[in-house]
C-alpha cells in the first residue's frame, strides 16, 4: 500500500488554546472543537410507539450537549432483530426518521454536527425485546456468559440462527437503508457500529465466526460483511460522512480473536482505500483498561488517512496531550457526558466534573439524564 497522504483534519490557528478545542474537519464534516460525545445507550426510546425517538426530554439530553464538535449518537439499530435492549430507537421506519428530525434540529441550532450510530447486536439478544424475531449471527454460537436485560429480567440469550447468504445481503440492505433514513432525519451522517461483539463484529472475530464459506475463516472472508456495510453506506452517502467503531481487542459480549492485529490490520488498511471520514477506535477494552495487548493503534494511525477518534478512559490532560501530539485527531468521552452537559466548557476551564450516577443510565426518565447541573 503506498504511504498514507498528508491529513488535512488539522487547521492552523492564532490561538494558544489547546488542539483540541481548536476546530476541525473530519471528512464532509466542520467541527467547532475535537471533542466528541461518544455513542451513550440510555434506553429512553418509546418503546410502546415503536422504538420511537424525540421526546421533548430526548431533545433537551442531545441540546444540552450540544457543545461538543461531534455528537454520535445513540447507538440505533437498523432493524427489528438488531435491537438488545430495552427502549433503544430505531431508524428503519418513518415515525422514527420523524421522531430523530427534532433532536438533529436542536444538536445544528446549538451549532454541533450529530452523526446517527446505525448498529444491529446481532447474537445479543432475545426474543422479548426483538418482538419474538430469534437472534441472529454468522454461526449459530451462544456467546459465553452473556445475559439479556429484558421487562422480565436477566435472560441467558439463545443459540443463534446462522445468518444464510441472502439474509446477510438482506442485513447489509438494512444498514443502507439506515443511513440513508439518517440523512432523512437530520443526521450529518452516520457511524457503522462494528464494535463491542455486536453483528459486525461477531463476522470479524474467529471466536463467533466459524462459517466455511465466503463470510468465514480467512480474514478477508471475515472481514467481507463489515466492508459490505461500509460500501453500501458510502455509495448512498458518500465516503465523507461514513466513519465506523472498531475495538480491536475488548472482550466484551463474550467476543475473541486469536489474531487481532492481522483481523483489524487488514480492515483498517481496506477502510483507508475506501476514504471514510474517520475511525473510532475503543483503545483496549470497553470501559476498562486501555493496556490490553494485541493491536497497534499508533500502526493505526499513521496508516488510515482519514481522522482518527480516539475513545476508553481519557481525561482533560491526555485528550488534550493526545490531539496535540498527533495521536489522536479527536477524542471521545462517554461516561463523562452523560454527567456533564457542558463538558467543553468543563474542559477547557479545568474545572471538577459531576459524578456520574450508574443506576440512572438505562432508567425512564429524567432523572440522571437532563438534570445533571451545568457550572
Amino acid at each position: 500500500m503506498n504511504a498514507p497522504l498528508p491529513r488535512s483534519v488539522l487547521r492552523d490557528s492564532d490561538t494558544d488554546e489547546p488542539q483540541l478545542f481548536q476546530p476541525a474537519r473530519i471528512g464532509d464534516l466542520e467541527l467547532a472543537n475535537r471533542v466528541v460525545m461518544a455513542p451513550l445507550t440510555r434506553s429512553r426510546a418509546d418503546e410502546v410507539a415503536g422504538d420511537i425517538p424525540g421526546s421533548a426530554m430526548n431533545v433537551e439530553y442531545y441540546r444540552q450537549r450540544s457543545n461538543a464538535g461531534l455528537i454520535i449518537s445513540e447507538g440505533t439499530q437498523v432493524a427489528p432483530a438488531g435491537k438488545g435492549y430495552m427502549a433503544t430507537p430505531g431508524i428503519y421506519s418513518d415515525a422514527q426518521v420523524e421522531g430523530w428530525k427534532p433532536v438533529t434540529q436542536a444538536v445544528h441550532e446549538a451549532g454541533s454536527r450529530i452523526v446517527a450510530q446505525i448498529w444491529h447486536v446481532g447474537r445479543i439478544t432475545h426474543p422479548s425485546l426483538t418482538g419474538g424475531l430469534h437472534p441472529v449471527a454468522p454461526s449459530a454460537l451462544a456467546p459465553q456468559e452473556v445475559v439479556a436485560y429484558t421487562h422480565e429480567g436477566k435472560v441467558e440469550v439463545p443459540v443463534p440462527h446462522a445468518l444464510s447468504v441472502q439474509e446477510i445481503a438482506e442485513v447489509v440492505e438494512q444498514f443502507r437503508r439506515g443511513a440513508a433514513n439518517a440523512m432523512r432525519a437530520g443526521f450529518d451522517g452516520v457511524e457503522i457500529h462494528g464494535a463491542n461483539g455486536y453483528l459486525i463484529d461477531q463476522f470479524l472475530r474467529d471466536g463467533a465466526n466459524q462459517r466455511t464459506d465466503a463470510y468465514g475463516g480467512s480474514i478477508e472472508n471475515r472481514c467481507r460483511f463489515a466492508l459490505e456495510v461500509v460500501d453500501a453506506v458510502v455509495a448512498e452517502i458518500g465516503a465523507g460522512r461514513v466513519g465506523i467503531r472498531l475495538s480491536p481487542v475488548t472482550p466484551v459480549n463474550g467476543i475473541a480473536d486469536s489474531d487481532p492485529q492481522a483481523v483489524f490490520g487488514y480492515l483498517v488498511q481496506e477502510l483507508d482505500k475506501r476514504g471514510i471520514a474517520f475511525v473510532h477506535f475503543i483503545e483496549g477494552s470497553t470501559g476498562g483498561s486501555r493496556d490490553l495487548p494485541g493491536f497497534d493503534y499508533a500502526w493505526a494511525r499513521s496508516t488510515f488517512r482519514g481522522a482518527y477518534i480516539a475513545n476508553n478512559g481519557y481525561d482533560r490532560d491526555t485528550a488534550i496531550d493526545a490531539v496535540a501530539s498527533g495521536r489522536a485527531d479527536a477524542v471521545a468521552f462517554g461516561r463523562a457526558y452523560i454527567a456533564n452537559p457542558d463538558l467543553v466548557q468543563r474542559l477547557k476551564a479545568g474545572a471538577a466534573l459531576n459524578t456520574p450516577f450508574p443506576q440512572t443510565f438505562y432508567t425512564p426518565g429524567p432523572a440522571g439524564y437532563i438534570d445533571y447541573p451545568a457550572l
